[in-house]
């Protein structure tokens, strides 16, 4: 049987006003960011299962139970609002669990997290992502900003690759990574293990960080999984796949 894991975030909704002369009208669109990762993972060894970030307001896991059914989760451009602020907390003005609790008992006790950068990971745009201090930075391999932690780098840049060359998430896959285009600046924790970061440009900031906690594993991968930070070329890179996948598996213990 397939391992499960659990990628929340990834989804947003953009609205735009037309105006033409005297008259105006709006639009509005419906999009997603985990389509290349979620294709590129599809027929492997994971069952990975897709929960868009207007979906997790209502949907991710309340209990400690639910969130065992997964044997990683995945927060990818996801505020941490989101997973605080439940419908019924925000407005009907009821206790709802604090699943950024749950999330670090799941992986006190065995489970898998991960973090995938983006516009509202770690602290995010702003600090709206606002994970600092909160019980998932507790658990992240990394500590966050107290500001707005995003590094736009439009010019791109080489990811270095610094880890030990037989580390299970670095196999196979070179030295010579695809440019990226930007990340969120972390502090790293004493004891987590780095395997990529940014240029010496950016003063070599973390890019792939992996800890533990307890009795589970976590990951931090500070640039995002598709646009803006991530280009095209990087998604169709030969070790687009691999390196998911092995990150996953690191992360769930299979490797």
């Amino acid at each position: 049987m397939k391992k499960k894991v659990l990628l929340a975030g990834e989804s947003w909704v953009s609205t735009a006003t037309h105006i033409k002369g005297f008259d105006q009208f709006p639009t509005v669109t419906y999009h997603t960011g985990a389509d290349e990762l979620l294709a590129a993972l599809a027929g492997g060894p994971y069952d990975v299962t897709f929960m868009p970030a207007h979906e997790a307001q209502r949907g991710f896991p309340q209990t400690l139970e639910a969130l065992r059914a997964y044997d990683a989760v995945i927060l990818s451009d996801i505020g941490s609002n989101t997973l605080l602020l439940h419908p019924d907390t925000w407005i009907h003005s009821k206790p709802t669990p604090n699943r950024l609790k749950l999330l670090r008992d799941y992986v006190r006790e065995g489970g898998g997290l991960m973090m995938f950068g983006g516009y509202y990971s770690f602290q995010g745009i702003n600090g709206g992502a606002r994970y600092r201090r909160t019980p998932v930075e507790e658990v992240l391999p990394v500590s966050c900003l107290p500001v707005d932690d995003r590094v736009e780098v439009p010019e791109g840049f080489k990811p270095q690759v610094t880890g030990r060359p037989d580390h299970p998430i670095l196999q196979g896959l070179g030295t010579d990574w695809p440019v990226l285009l930007g990340f969120n600046e972390v502090e790293l924790k004493p004891g987590a293990e780095v395997l990529a970061t940014a240029t010496a440009d950016y003063g070599t900031l973390p890019l792939l960080v992996t800890g533990s906690y307890g009795q589970g594993r976590t990951l931090a991968w500070t640039s995002d999984i598709g646009p803006h930070w991530l280009p095209p070329a990087f998604c169709a890179w030969e070790g687009f796949a691999r390196i998911w996948t092995q990150a996953i598996a690191w992360t769930v213990r299979d490797i």
